[in-house]
């Protein structure tokens, strides 16, 4: 198994979570999936093995904190941008349709996955409201479900296999994804002065 130099982007989100930092760590392939769909412009579908786990209260309390912190920093990092509705990014489409530009445009397309990840583990939730609203609701919906550490897996849109571990997960990917193409664009467009690197991104 060989030694790698820790990447920028785990360095950055270790950081953001305040975990201690190693200089090195090795690389070990878990699982392996074949998808159909372009994982560089969306969420893959996977479903991990350790996402078919139950979880434990303290274990859960955890997740659910990190999703309510990045939900939050999310939304600070989007209130400090000067014109929400201003960019110097060129228009981009892909396979899913036109990439977000403005601000505006990444936050509404990342809160908007709110009512869509719940709904996949059975949770009725909506997308009202800010983006820590809309994640703070669709928990409590959540543990209003007597057997949700039970981390039952569904079978959602698309064939989709999901599970509570994996909406944790989902939430945490799709936020960083688009904060830090919100930072990138931020800068650009108004400097590094402007906004604030909330989520402590190496660019």
């Amino acid at each position: 198994m060989a030694l790698w130099k820790m990447p920028s982007e785990i360095k950055s989100y270790l950081r953001w979570k305040g975990d201690l930092m190693p200089d090195s760590f090795e690389l070990e392939i878990i699982q392996e999936k074949q998808s159909e769909l372009t994982v560089s412009d969306a969420d893959s579908d996977v479903l991990f093995d350790a996402e078919k786990e139950e979880l434990s209260l303290s274990e859960y309390a955890d997740l659910k904190a990190l999703a309510l912190k990045s939900a939050l920093d999310f939304l600070t990092l989007y209130q400090a941008i000067p014109d929400k509705n201003k960019s110097c990014l060129p228009v981009r489409e892909t396979f899913y349709g036109r990439v977000p530009r403005t601000a505006f445009e990444m936050y509404e397309h990342t809160k908007n996955v709110n009512e869509y990840y719940f709904d996949e583990i059975g949770v009725s939730a909506d997308n009202e409201g800010t983006i820590l609203e809309c994640r703070e609701r669709g928990f409590a919906a959540l543990e209003g479900k007597p057997d949700f550490l039970k981390n039952i897996i569904y079978l959602g849109s698309y064939d989709e296999k999901w599970s509570l571990r994996k909406v944790l997960r989902r939430f945490i990917w799709h936020d960083r994804i688009h904060a830090k193409a919100m930072y990138r664009m931020a800068v650009k467009t108004f400097g590094s002065d402007v906004v604030p690197n909330v989520f402590l991104f190496d660019i």
